[in-house]
């Protein structure tokens, strides 16, 4: 699903958007070390049977973070790095679409940056902007 996300509208879905990007940090956690594990029955020559039941419950690991990834991208959030668990909120300012930026730990969407722009590239929001009515569609004070 597309939306485009006010920041009080971003801040407001916070709670649950956390919630799931910590769980896909510790289901790719999870991904890391079944590969760990597969590797060392491949490297300490264990047999098929041992290899193939690892191989599947690597397999349903996978597709349950992925899967975790689409539930979290069908809110029209998405995912720049799991590892550091940094997300951005489809936005507008004036009629430019740009990205609110926000990281695991820090307490509310706080910056924006452009399209073309990275991490790096972060601007924080006005105090205008963040005062604002959650039903507020214009975002032209985001500076």
């Amino acid at each position: 699903m597309f939306k485009l996300y006010t920041p009080q509208a971003a801040n407001k879905t916070l709670p649950d958007i956390e919630r799931r990007i910590k769980h896909i940090i510790f289901q790719k956690d999870s991904v890391v070390s079944l590969q760990e594990e597969l590797q060392r029955i491949v490297d300490g020559g264990s047999s098929f049977g041992e290899f193939f039941r690892k191989k599947q419950e690597l397999n349903v690991a996978v597709s349950n973070l992925y899967k975790s990834i689409e539930q979290i991208e069908e809110l029209g959030v998405i995912i720049k790095s799991v590892d550091e668990g940094l997300l951005d909120f489809p936005s507008k300012r004036f009629n430019e679409e740009v990205w609110l930026c926000w990281k695991i730990g820090e307490s509310r969407v706080k910056f924006w940056h452009r399209k073309d722009e990275g991490f790096e590239g972060r601007k924080p929001l006005s105090p205008h902007a963040l005062s604002q009515l959650e039903t507020q569609d214009d975002l032209s004070d985001l500076r």
